[in-house]
This record gives structure tokens, C-alpha cells and sequence, in this order.
């Protein structure tokens, strides 16, 4: 009797291979995490696509395969949950429109914009911390940041911009933008998560309170309005 022969056969179960379109899906999806997680920290220029393949488990070369270069891959990174937030932004503009119309407060439109992406980040997937840094990184980058954020953003702030308008109509166009501006950077830092405000409060403030920092940016951009607006 031959080896082969006396071998008993396995009992254990084949496991069936998962569709070719979900083993993409997958692995795109941990290349994608990993990427963000290094772009967050190190940045555009601070990441190499090996750096990316390491932390994600998988060959350089597949990271090649799906997203040819570091610049497709960057943008498919930022772009993931962009999509996201743009789209519970504006339906939460537009509930907000519609349930209030014409008496729609500074106040309000501030708390339908803000509110979904704070939510998030409190609620959510902790990876969308990571994307939280990025974007502040992003819009701190006077190179190619503008460009990037033109690209992805621009629709749901001038949606904003024009909520805001309804509400305040006297108030000059330059100021409408003015306060976007500096609301932005408001955001900005508090989307970076330097850990600067714990430092300085002696902990009874701290970076990560992502409801209580957007309440307080509502309190005081609202007053902002009215100042600015004047």
C-alpha cells in the first residue's frame, strides 16, 4: 500500500473563495486605510506607496495595480469620505431649509453644517479620525491643498454660503466669505487634534470632545455673524 493510499482523507470542509469582486474590494479597502493613516500623520511628501503596502499587509506591487501612483492613490484616499460628509451635509442643509424656510436662524444653518461631520467623528468609525487630520492637513497646504479641497468641498460650502444668505440678505457678499473663511480655520484646528487646547485648559478642555467643540463653535460663530455681518 502506497502513502498516498494509507493517507486518511481530510473531513474539514473546503472553504469556498470569495467572488473576485469582493477580494478587490477588500484589499482596496485596507490599502485605503492604511494610506490615510499614514497620510494623516506624515503627509503627502512624508509617504512612500512601499511605506502604504507594509501597513497594509499586501505587495507593493498590488498597490501599483489598483492605483498606479502615489498622486491617484492620495486622491482616492481624500476623495473615499468626502463623498460621505458632502452628502450628509446637504441633506442635513436641506431638511433644514425645509423644515424652517424663511425662518431659518444663523444659528441653524450653522448647527445643519456642522453638526453631521461632528457626529461623525464622535460616533463613527475611529478611522475617521485619521480623515479628520488629514483634511486640516489638507487645508493647511498652500501648494496643492487649495486644489484639492476646490475639488471635493466647494459645492456643500457654497450650499452653505447661500443658506446664509437667505437668512442675513443685507449682509455684504465679501462678508458672507469672510466668515466661511474664518469658520474654516475654526474647523480646521479643531479637526487637527493637536491636543493644544488640553494643554492649555490643564485638561479641562480636550481635542477629542468633538460635540462640545462644536457647540461652542455654533455659540460663537453665531455671534461672529452678527458682528460681521454689520
Amino acid at each position: 500500500m502506497t502513502d498516498t493510499a494509507a493517507r486518511p482523507k481530510s473531513t474539514r470542509p473546503r472553504v469556498p473563495l470569495k467572488p473576485k469582486a469582493q477580494r478587490r474590494e477588500e484589499t482596496t479597502t485596507r490599502i485605503l486605510d492604511a494610506a490615510e493613516r499614514l497620510f494623516a500623520r506624515d503627509g503627502l511628501h512624508g509617504v512612500t506607496l512601499r511605506a502604504v503596502a507594509a501597513e497594509a499587509g499586501v505587495d507593493t506591487a498590488l498597490v501599483h495595480y489598483y492605483f498606479e501612483d502615489k498622486a491617484r492613490l492620495f486622491t482616492s484616499t481624500f476623495g473615499r469620505r468626502a463623498e460621505v460628509v458632502n452628502q450628509m451635509r446637504l441633506e442635513s442643509l436641506d431638511r433644514y431649509e425645509a423644515e424652517h424656510g424663511d425662518a431659518m436662524t444663523v444659528r441653524g444653518v450653522l448647527d445643519a453644517f456642522l453638526r453631521p461631520l461632528f457626529l461623525l467623528l464622535n460616533e463613527g468609525d475611529p478611522a475617521w479620525l485619521n480623515y479628520a487630520a488629514l483634511v486640516a492637513q489638507v487645508n493647511n497646504t498652500p501648494v496643492w491643498g487649495g486644489d484639492t479641497m476646490h475639488q471635493h468641498f466647494d459645492p456643500v460650502i457654497h450650499r452653505f454660503i447661500g443658506l446664509l444668505r437667505r437668512v442675513s440678505p443685507d449682509t455684504p457678499e465679501r462678508q458672507l466669505f469672510w466668515f466661511y473663511h474664518l469658520l474654516s480655520g475654526a474647523l480646521t484646528l479643531s479637526l487637527a487634534q493637536t491636543g493644544r487646547i488640553d494643554v492649555l485648559s490643564d485638561g479641562l478642555c480636550k481635542s477629542s470632545e468633538m460635540v462640545a467643540i462644536c457647540d461652542a463653535m455654533e455659540a460663537v460663530f453665531t455671534g461672529g455673524f452678527e458682528a460681521i455681518r454689520r
